[in-house]
């Protein structure tokens, strides 16, 4: 299996929802671009207690996970976080690991983005090239996939791919002030 690293920016998004109130500047959000290891089986962004401190993110919660080697720890949610590759980003929040040695770029970050890990390449590309798609099913106009039924090949469903880039670029951290 190869091992896939990647670009990507860490934003504060609490400095962000702040610097869109008029109450900081742009230039003080804090950020940081980082080689972050590509790892399909962690489930979200995983930051070590350092970068979690440059960042200045608030712990929202303490949790108890098993780690990849079947060690059981405990660990902190810390966030939002703003996580830019490229010409995408989303916002989540981050499990901090006190002693990790590389910034972990998990699944759903990944599926978020609309990205994949090209193991032939060793490299991070967009499922869709450099348009950034995602499915979505409208409830009540059109009949949604039936996951129980064994031959999915008869189902018939439709959907609506879209672009984000066609949408407003309202950025959901500048939203999180009245939260």
């Amino acid at each position: 299996m190869s091992i896939v690293y990647t670009e990507i920016t860490l934003k504060n998004c609490d400095d962000i929802a702040i610097a869109g109130s008029g109450l900081k500047q742009n230039h003080d959000i804090r950020e940081i671009t980082v080689q972050a290891l590509v790892d399909t089986g962690s489930w979200t962004l995983v930051i070590n207690e350092d970068t979690r401190n440059k960042l200045g993110l608030r712990v929202s919660k303490r949790k108890t996970g098993k780690l990849a080697d079947g060690s059981v720890t405990e660990y902190s949610m810390a966030g939002p976080v703003k996580i830019i590759w490229k010409n995408r980003d989303m916002v989540c929040d981050a499990i901090v690991l006190p002693k990790a040695n590389d910034i972990l770029l998990g699944a759903i970050p990944l599926e978020a983005m609309d990205l994949m890990v090209h193991l032939k390449n060793e490299e991070v590309i967009g499922v869709h090239g450099d348009l950034e798609l995602h499915k979505v099913y409208q409830f009540g106009k059109q009949k949604m996939p039936n996951y129980s039924s064994a031959n999915f090949s008869s189902t018939n469903f439709s959907s609506t791919s879209f672009s984000s880039t066609s949408f407003s670029s309202k950025d959901p951290c500048k939203n999180r002030l009245s939260s």
